[in-house]
């Protein structure tokens, strides 16, 4: 904090479990939530008979896997989210797609309503982690039964030997999330798109970016009656050049003779 400029009397740094024993339970409900918790870490999961019944995981009905605890963090912030808030997390990318716990945590969040957005990043975006992560936003109160895609993969810029995200890169993202909330068209060809949550249950609550926001298609267009075209010049003059070389080849045969 110290890093970033932020004068100590506007922090409160505790050291502690997050997961097992957290602190500050008498400044929550927060309005904001930004965090960047460990990836798939171990944690103790159903080892803890306990932890079913802690009111920040029990509501999902099952507890992250105990070698992965992306989504315990993610349950941690949402029951400590106010109900006007917003919590912006990122996460290993693993979580929107894996089975099991995971499938069951995803399809609560989603059948409750309480995933606003997914931002996918680029690789080689932090320091020690070459992965492309996410940024999963939660909200408690939206107005739609829908979830926003955003596939921010190629927004960087090379810078050294990792990428970044420029202010022009962080504008649009920025922009696009917003005119959701805006009443404006998020939606942007390749991009970004609006899905119904009925479709993602549809889709066994997968929510990777790539299975809702369509690729470009960046091969080469294909002329195709152009293309035959020169087939049948190519052709055309293949029987020429055989036709010339059998002539040749009967004045040579004469010759002989």
């Amino acid at each position: 904090m110290f890093l970033h400029d932020i004068n100590y009397e506007k922090f409160n740094i505790a050291h502690g479990d997050t997961l097992i024993d957290p602190a500050h339970w008498d400044d929550e409900p927060f309005d904001a939530i930004v965090s960047n918790p460990p990836y798939s870490i171990k944690w103790d999961g159903d080892d803890n008979p306990l932890l079913i019944n802690d009111p920040r995981f029990s509501p999902a009905g099952v507890l992250a896997p105990k070698s992965k605890a992306d989504l315990a963090f993610t349950m941690h912030m949402l029951s400590w989210l106010s109900t006007s808030g917003t919590a912006a997390i990122v996460e290993f990318p693993g979580v929107l797609y894996r089975g099991g716990a995971e499938q069951k945590i995803r399809k609560y969040l989603i059948d409750n309503n309480y995933i606003d957005a997914i931002i996918q990043l680029p690789e080689n975006l932090f320091f020690g982690v070459a992965i492309a992560t996410c940024i999963i936003v939660l909200k408690k109160s939206k107005r739609d039964n829908k979830t926003l895609f955003i596939d921010a993969s190629k927004e960087f810029e090379h810078v050294g030997n990792k990428n970044k995200l420029s202010a022009k890169n962080q504008a649009k993202i920025l922009k696009t999330y917003s005119d959701r909330h805006g009443g404006l068209d998020p939606q942007i060809p390749h991009f970004s798109v609006l899905v119904d949550n009925s479709a993602i249950a549809d889709n066994d609550y997968n929510i990777s970016v790539s299975s809702y926001v369509e690729q470009e298609d960046t091969r080469e267009v294909i002329d195709i009656r152009k293309l035959n075209a020169e087939i049948v010049e190519i052709v055309r003059r293949e029987d020429e050049l055989r036709q010339a070389i059998d002539a040749i080849v009967n004045d040579l045969e004469k010759c002989e003779l």
